[in-house]
């Protein structure tokens, strides 16, 4: 198995191998937790942050995926909308995350865990 990825098998009658990246995984986690009311972004490292400067964006910033016996773990780092309830708009996150990522991978999540990085304040105040 090629680092940073995760294999898939069939049980019975074995006709190949499915192999999924972190990246793969990272993004769907991504696009799940944008679709949620009061996230404004998903924030990465510093790095990150510079490289988008550059016209090199990332979908997956702020995203890490970790895979442990076929259980996979996601830390996501987010900036969320002023005004939005914080522990209400996390548990909406973490359980779209959850189950977008295993709805298309097949794979189990154990945890979906959140930073807030920053709360965004709207325009003009």
């Amino acid at each position: 198995m090629e680092s940073n990825t995760i294999t898939l098998k069939n049980g019975e009658g074995n006709i190949g191998v499915v192999q999924i990246a972190d990246d793969v995984v990272s993004m769907i986690a991504s696009l799940a937790a944008a679709e949620v009311e009061g996230v404004s972004s998903l924030t990465g490292k510093v790095t990150n942050e510079l490289m988008g400067r550059v016209g090199m964006k990332k979908l997956t910033r702020g995203v890490r995926v970790d895979l442990l016996d076929n259980l996979v773990t996601i830390n996501l780092s987010v900036v969320l909308e002023y005004g939005y309830s914080i522990p209400q708009t996390c548990k909406k996150v973490q359980e779209k995350v959850k189950s977008s990522v295993e709805n298309m991978t097949g794979l189990t999540v154990e945890d979906v865990n959140i930073r807030i990085a920053a709360v965004s304040m709207p325009k003009g105040k």
